[in-house]
């Protein structure tokens, strides 16, 4: 599904390989989040409501 995706890191993390940070890929209805030091590694699957709440939820 994320095969081909576009993974995406905040501008925040750093631009060094060895900044600890996630990545994020929107693919059709579905937001994949990933290790960026593990790359070839599972990622984490939110549908877009999952996605929202996340968010919603760690804002407050």
């Amino acid at each position: 599904m994320f095969s081909s995706a576009i993974w995406r890191k905040s501008s925040y993390s750093g631009t060094h390989e060895e900044d600890t940070c996630v990545e994020v890929a929107f693919v059709a209805d579905s937001i994949g989040v990933r290790d960026s030091k593990n790359r070839g590694g599972r990622a984490l699957v939110f549908s877009d409501p999952a996605w929202k709440s996340l968010q919603h939820n760690m804002i407050h």
